[in-house]
């Protein structure tokens, strides 16, 4: 059975040190873009929440933390994750490198816009 977490904070300090440091880094970026962002666990995973809809998931896992979901971006965006794509909308970012927080931050960016441009009625 999963085991089930009360707080994002129960949910980062379970990891071993490193994956928990990378964790802790990319919530602390996603906070610094949306401030105002509510947390919980979702999936399973840490979550950002907008007016109580998700609006982004970070997890860690064996040998990297992944960020859900990853919308397309321009070519220089899409250049500089290509690295870290593993399927249409995931990235996985080693937790032996430093997580690349500036790409978090875009990612977030994106986020953000995609559900602006949902909320007035497009699709992006």
């Amino acid at each position: 059975m999963a085991t089930r977490f009360a707080s994002v904070d129960d949910y980062i300090g379970s990891y071993p040190e490193e994956t928990r440091t990378q964790l802790a880094r990319v919530r602390h970026t996603i906070r610094k873009v949306v401030p105002h962002a509510g947390e919980k666990i979702s999936y399973g995973m840490a979550t950002f929440t907008l007016d109580g809809k998700p609006l982004m998931y970070y997890a860690g896992w064996k040998n990297h933390v992944g960020l859900y979901p990853v919308p397309t971006g321009d070519a220089t965006f899409e250049e500089a994750i290509r690295p870290y794509r593993r399927a249409k909308d995931t990235v996985r970012f080693p937790t032996n490198r430093p997580v690349p927080l500036a790409l978090v931050s875009e990612i977030t960016e994106l986020c953000l816009g995609r559900r602006a441009a949902m909320s007035e009625g497009h699709d992006t």
